[in-house]
């Protein structure tokens, strides 16, 4: 894998349901996205910032995603189905995938935010292309097979005056 260098091209890929949820579970808090953008980064170049969010006609959503494209990221944005039970689902696992796959020959780095196991695959598939892998989320809520995977993991839980508002 390639090492961090100051020419190096950066893609950060922001899971936002899952750094809510596990923020909201563990701390009562948000995540500070200014901040995790800028960490991730580093002093490399960064190509693309996404992040990927869930309308669900909450109040105040709206501004959060305007805010996070005012931070430097774009937003893929889909709408929480509901189906005829009550229960409700949205998800961009295969949306995340897609990008990170389709921006592996233009970057030297992925940054996925996120702690979900079901990127395990995606990282060793673009280790395999040549792809350096870091990931930033709470370690306690953290798939170990996904701490494994990548090339580095940042715990968030490890300064969370940092990444937290």
């Amino acid at each position: 894998m390639s090492e961090i260098h100051p020419s190096q091209r950066v893609a950060v890929l922001a899971d936002s349901q899952n750094l809510y949820h596990t923020a909201q579970s563990m701390y009562s808090r948000n995540i500070d996205y200014s901040a995790l953008l800028e960490e991730a980064v580093s002093d490399r170049g960064l190509t693309r910032a996404i992040a990927y969010v869930i309308r669900a006609d909450a109040p105040e959503e709206e501004s959060f995603f305007e805010a996070l494209v005012d931070i430097g990221f774009e937003t893929q944005i889909k709408d929480i189905k509901t189906f005829a039970d009550g229960s409700k689902k949205a998800d961009w696992d295969v949306g995340m995938v897609l990008d990170a796959v389709t921006l592996a020959n233009h970057v030297d780095t992925v940054v996925l935010c996120t702690g979900d196991g079901d990127f395990t695959r995606l990282c060793h598939h673009l280790k395999h292309e040549g792809v350096r892998v870091e990931a930033y989320c709470f370690e306690e809520s953290t798939a170990e097979e996904l701490i494994e995977a990548v090339d580095d993991f940042n715990d968030m839980s490890s300064d969370t005056d940092r990444f937290l508002l």
